[in-house]
């Protein structure tokens, strides 16, 4: 496969079932594409851009003040080498948004995920910042939730089978990342290879590549295409469909020459949802052949458990500080 298939969603309308079986099949093999005619407004996209160059841009203090080590919420700036892939520091800056919600109310026996939802952490030097990506966060979430109806119809089910799923509340993560530019001779990784654990993942490019999709025939670069999203399949789906969908391994090579910008954003469920497994018809069951298994980091079908499991192997800095009890109940 020498590129990620596109998908035009203004077929939806206009074709509505070539749109459909498009996207069957591209979120089965690669679980990668473009999508185009996504319809969010340019004006968004330059100003959310804007601000994130912005945002970099500020005196390294300024960036700490909002360190994600403050929030036990896991949002914030990390520096670069702060974030961990399968164990391994991925060489980018980025600053963390979730979904603006208070935090939920302690009570004796709560699950220890219910400690991933409160408030975001804002740089007091740039007030802009947060109209601007609460703005991209809630266009790509109504944009996520419009796509998420269509594969529900794709898989031959209700448009709205995955809405227990997200509810009134889904799983929002909206990260701004600075890749570094490295020398030719370093061996950085942008990010290292991985899978995503929400729903779906819109990521808007710069002009400087890098992200890469592992394939059946090896790695395919998904270079930037201007005014299109790379979506890709998150392991939520995959347990959903029983396999049918694919969860696709994926990186990001650290550039040469020229610092890399990308917004990425992340669609999940509700915290305290837990992820069925769907009804497929016969045709589409007989090929769905079951989630992927990793004995190192298994898929947890409680939602909350699955997101903290990964907060916590992410970012040991937040967890030291902020779930002691939690690292004291893995030791024993």
């Amino acid at each position: 496969m020498a590129s990620l298939p596109r998908l035009d969603l203004r077929r939806l309308t206009t074709d509505r079932a070539a749109f459909l079986a498009a996207l069957r099949a591209a979120a089965r093999d690669p679980g990668f594409f473009y999508l185009t005619g996504h319809g969010v407004d340019p004006a968004l996209e330059a100003n959310v851009v804007r601000e994130a160059h912005r945002f970099f841009a500020l005196p390294e203090a300024e960036k700490l003040a909002v360190q994600m080590v403050h929030s036990p919420h896991f949002r914030g700036y990390n520096r670069a080498g702060a974030e961990l892939t399968r164990g391994r520091p991925d060489w980018r800056e980025q600053f963390d948004v979730h979904a603006e919600r208070p935090p939920l109310p302690p009570r004796p026996g709560a699950p220890a995920w219910t400690r991933l939802q409160g408030p975001n952490l804002w740089p007091a030097a740039q007030p802009s910042l947060r109209p601007a990506l609460l703005a991209w966060q809630t266009a790509l979430t109504d944009l996520g939730l419009g796509l998420l109806r269509a594969f529900a119809e794709a898989l031959e089910q209700p448009a709205d089978a995955f809405e227990p799923l997200h509810g009134d509340a889904p799983g929002q993560n909206l990260k701004i990342i600075r890749y570094p530019a490295l020398a030719r001779d370093a061996e950085e990784q942008g990010v290292g290879p991985h899978k995503d654990s929400g729903l779906l993942s819109f990521v808007l490019q710069d002009a400087v590549g890098g992200l890469q999709v592992e394939t059946r025939d090896g790695w395919v670069d998904a270079p930037p295409i201007p005014g299109t999203f790379v979506v890709n399949i998150g392991e939520l789906l995959e347990l959903a469909s029983d396999g049918y969908l694919r969860a696709t391994v994926h990186r990001v090579l650290s550039p040469r020459g020229a610092d890399r910008l990308s917004v990425a954003f992340f669609l999940g469920a509700r915290l305290e949802a837990t992820v069925p497994v769907l009804a497929l018809p016969p045709h589409l069951a007989r090929e769905a052949e079951g989630p992927e298994a990793d004995p190192a980091n298994p898929l947890l079908r409680s939602v909350g458990e699955n997101i903290l499991k990964g907060r916590l192997r992410s970012h040991p800095d937040v967890a030291e500080r902020h779930y002691t009890d939690l690292l004291a109940e893995t030791a024993r």
